[in-house]
């Protein structure tokens, strides 16, 4: 009746003592918290931090390191014998920094291969957390401009809307700039830059009779959308479902608030500006679109343009870019195909972002490039800023809950889809690309839930 075997799962890991120095292990500590800190501050998931930390431990020699992320601290420790080693590192800053998070993927790489030691780790970490940013900040707001218009492009807008677009974007740039030097808390930012965006569109409806300008030619809505995408694009939405389904509830649950609250400010800031324009006589309309409304290669053109120019916005390197392009066309391209096969936008958007998944976690070694940073990059054609606006349309103009509830629901899903639909091809294409190492694999367990 009794088993003849180990237990199918181990309950509690085995010590395995490192034989180095205490001094040399909290060193090793030290620059394990520094690297996740890191990473956890540009975005990156927690499941591949963890994994990135273990590695680099165990790439001195440290194996019987123990991680816990939450989503403000990263605490370490080591188990030994005589002094176990704790620390703890507190993140305060958040950013889409992706030239550094690249470089401290380098770092570990290097580690890992046995060409650096413990002391010129630390004196490279030193440089990447103190090297300029590979582009000046004019041209950051440069490339939010572009993006801007090409999502404008893309939702079936002429030049003419693509140039307000562009210059409004960059308007609200330097705007929530300035006031976050200031202090102005990210909510704020958020509903004002939704504001801004708004406005512009209520003020090129007022002045139309003037100029005899038609809703076809500059259409007010599409404004709005192009800013609310560019808003958008800054939320960790892909690391948030990524952080649910690879077994992190908890740090899962903290960016899912913040991406919900964020939003919620989008939708305050359109919601008043509407709703003071009704007030004055000038109502806003909306185009009834619910996915791309240019031809083909317009639309795979400018998937490439708003995946390239978010790609330059959160500093990825030149060289990146030409790939992060190419994978925001076959973004827009696929979505366009599922669309034609009846999929529905929520369908159609999950699938384009499961190839978006698939080729990133395909390519990341032969780019030396973390998939995250081109995932991201590549779906973002994909976000749903007009359905947002449409939602608060509803809610305002005609005070429809029930419509407006349901468009809102329908935006939503399809960012759900998309965080999905990367997930699951990253974790599809690192099998298939035979990137996984025994930490990833070690991480990806906790995917599998509890029960054994």
């Amino acid at each position: 009746m009794a088993g003849d075997g180990p237990p199918t799962t181990a309950f509690a890991a085995v010590r395995k003592d490192s034989g180095l120095a205490a001094e040399v292990e909290r060193s090793v500590l030290d620059l394990v918290l520094r690297t996740g800190e890191v990473m956890v501050a540009t975005g990156a998931p927690v499941a591949d931090t963890t994994a990135v930390m273990l590695r680099l431990a165990a790439a001195y020699g440290v194996t019987n390191c123990q991680v816990d992320i939450t989503f403000i601290s990263i605490t370490a420790s080591i188990d030994r014998d005589d002094d176990p080693v704790t620390k703890v590192r507190v993140i305060n800053v958040r950013t889409s920094d992706y030239s550094r998070l690249t470089e401290v993927t380098h770092l570990v790489d290097s580690a890992d291969a046995g060409n650096l030691s413990v002391e010129a780790a630390h004196e490279r970490m030193n440089r990447i957390l103190t090297a300029p940013h590979p582009y000046r900040r004019w041209v950051v707001t440069g490339a939010l401009g572009t993006m801007a218009a090409g999502v404008a492009v893309l939702l079936g807008g002429g030049l003419p809307v693509a140039a307000v677009a562009a210059v409004t974007t960059m308007v609200i740039d330097r705007s929530l700039r300035f006031l976050r030097n200031h202090g102005l808390p990210y909510l704020f930012q958020q509903a004002l830059g939704a504001g801004i965006a708004t406005m512009v569109a209520l003020l090129l409806l007022w002045i139309k009779p003037y100029l005899d300008i038609s809703d076809e030619f500059l259409p007010p809505s599409l404004v709005v959308a192009s800013g609310i995408v560019v808003l958008l694009a800054g939320l960790s939405l892909v690391g948030a479902a990524q952080d649910a389904i690879s077994g992190f509830p908890l740090t899962s649950a903290a960016r899912s608030y913040e991406v919900v609250l964020y939003t919620v400010g989008i939708v305050v800031g359109i919601g008043f500006v509407l709703d003071v324009g009704r007030r004055f006589g000038v109502p806003l309309s909306i185009n009834d679109l619910t996915g791309f409304a240019t031809a083909l290669p317009l639309q795979i053109g400018c998937g490439a343009v708003i995946a390239g120019s978010w790609a330059v916005a959160s500093y990825t390197r030149m060289r990146t870019v030409p790939v992060v392009m190419g994978v925001g066309a076959l973004a827009s391209a696929s979505y366009a195909g599922f669309l034609a096969l009846g999929m529905g936008p929520a369908g159609s958007s999950f699938g384009a972002a499961l190839v978006v998944g698939l080729l990133s976690a395909l390519v990341q070694r032969g780019m030396r490039t973390p998939s995250m940073v081109i995932a991201v990059c590549g779906i973002t054609p994909l976000l749903p800023g007009l359905a947002i606006y449409a939602a608060m349309f509803e809610f305002v103009d005609s005070g429809d809950v029930i419509a407006g509830g349901v468009r809102l629901i329908a935006a939503l899903s399809i960012g759900l889809a998309l965080a999905a639909g990367v997930t699951l091809g990253e974790f599809i294409g690192t099998p298939l690309g035979r990137n996984a190492d025994r930490w990833q694999r070690k991480v990806q367990a906790r995917a599998r839930g509890t029960r054994i």
